[in-house]
């Protein structure tokens, strides 16, 4: 399937109709879905008449916007009118169709794109990866006995596979950056307030996207990026230009980026850890950035992040009687972080907050010294499609940091970070570059996430021939 912008030009210019890359995109979702599982509902029907409203608009001259005709999945915890939003739960499998779109979906619509489903996720987008109990299983496209990640697992297997050039996904402490890794994508959360979201309670949450290049996720960020009012967080981009056309500026020489293995903390797969070094050091040499390897410690931020946001869930849960009246019916690990963490003490509460103050000043003295820093974005290849999230990486204790051991600081601090495409393991697993930036330099890591793109190519899906490897 083409790239986004691709496909986009050759709908505006009347080249291809919207309504054939609908029906592409139908045939891919037929052929590789039943293995993989990553859209747990869609409507053709809908996208159909979409797609010829679409060739309509470009048959009488005018431009249907900078997304004409293509085709996306969108995250089963936001809404998109007239297709259910289930949020991966049980108590929400049945729910009627949504009435109106979540502001990024609107921008996407409004743009021309297509909405032709809904992606899979872990029950209220919380766990590392994605099975539940009211959709099952969702793989890996690279390894069908493997995990496409959480929570926006659904979104990355179906852009890897081929089904959709893009897909939206959300990001609260690693779910866009973790699902990119592992299934070879681009991932990006961006700098808290850059794309407005209905859910205000959040702090920590960020919307945006799964694609497989750099100018595709240029492209998407820009049309998702606007302050609204129904955010009082968001805010207007503070660059001029759009982020697409700022890719054809080179950072500047000289940036001083620092590598980190571990944060100082964290088990990591010692093949992961090389193979996203490597990464590093090929894009500190494409880029001309200063890269030091001075040995960096860090708070591990998962220790705040999950009484935190635990509490938050459990108590929107709660509020909604949905808890525990459905504990039973959910899947092992949400409900076993939510029985463990989601009722903190105030004294165990007060802490958390604490710890993450402790976070956000590591990470502003940090970046006193430095403009980049860079790690894997997990800290092992992807695992067990059915879990568990390993406890026990490299050989060491990891039940404090999981999987996702690098991503969280991040969404407490508010600053962008970037999973970039590093390379592959023996097995043939794809691994993450992170990069992560000061607030507002999402544009910087586009321009660095492309250098790196141009320096070393990456594939743009996952192998057709690699999908069966093992036995599901």
């Amino acid at each position: 399937m083409d790239s986004v912008i691709d496909l986009a030009a050759k709908v505006r210019g009347s080249m291809q109709p919207a309504t054939a890359a609908v029906e592409e995109c139908r045939a891919a979702v037929v052929q590789e879905n039943p293995d993989i599982n990553a859209f747990v509902f869609v409507d053709w029907e809908s996208a159909l008449r979409a797609a010829e409203a679409i060739d309509a608009v470009v048959a009488t001259g005018v431009d249907p916007g900078p997304l004409a005709g293509v085709p996306f999945g969108v995250k089963d915890i936001e809404n998109c009118a007239g297709m259910p939003t289930t949020f991966g739960s049980m108590a929400y499998k049945d729910a009627p169709p949504a009435t109106a779109d979540d502001p990024n979906v609107s921008r996407l619509r409004n743009a021309g794109a297509i909405p032709v489903g809904k992606t899979a996720t872990p029950e209220f987008a919380f766990d590392s990866l994605t099975d539940t109990p009211a959709f099952g299983t969702t793989r890996n496209p690279w390894d069908l006995t493997k995990t496409p990640g959480g929570s926006s697992g659904g979104s990355a297997a179906a852009v890897s596979a081929g089904m959709v050039p893009f897909a939206t996904g959300t990001d609260e402490g690693g779910s866009v950056r973790s699902p990119a890794a592992f299934c070879g994508l681009v991932g990006l959360k961006p700098t808290h307030g850059l794309v407005a979201r209905l859910d205000g309670s959040s702090d920590t949450n960020t919307m945006s996207v799964l694609a497989c290049n750099v100018s595709d996720t240029a492209r998407l960020l820009d049309v998702m990026a606007a302050r609204d009012d129904i955010d009082k967080m968001s805010q207007t981009r503070p660059w001029l230009g759009t982020m697409e056309s700022r890719l054809a500026t080179v950072p500047r020489p000289g940036l001083r980026a620092a590598w980190s293995r571990d944060l100082g903390y964290a088990p990591v797969e010692a093949e992961v850890a090389e193979i996203a070094e490597r990464a590093a050091t090929r894009l500190a040499e494409a880029a001309g950035l200063t890269l030091s390897s001075d040995p960096l410690t860090f708070t591990n931020a998962n220790d705040a992040w999950m009484p935190i946001v635990t509490h938050r869930i459990r108590a929107r849960l709660e509020y909604l009687d949905l808890w525990p009246r459905f504990a039973d019916q959910m899947a092992r690990t949400p409900r076993e972080w939510l029985e463990q963490y989601g009722t903190p003490t105030p004294r165990q509460y007060g802490e958390a907050l604490a710890l993450r103050d402790r976070v956000e000043s590591e990470v502003a003295a940090f970046f006193t010294d430095h403009d980049l820093l860079m790690t894997p974005t997990v800290a092992c290849a992807a695992f067990d499609a059915r879990g568990p999230i390993p406890a026990v990486v490299d050989g060491r204790d990891a039940s404090a940091t999981g999987a996702e051991a690098f991503t969280m600081f991040a969404n407490l601090a508010w600053v962008p970070a970037i999973s970039i495409p590093a390379g592959l393991t023996s097995a043939g697993l794809p691994v993450g570059l992170q990069v992560v930036g000061r607030r507002w330099t999402d544009v910087l890591l586009l321009q660095l996430a492309l250098c790196l793109e141009r320096a070393h190519p990456w594939p743009l899906h996952a192998p057709m021939a690699d999908r069966r490897v093992g036995s599901v």
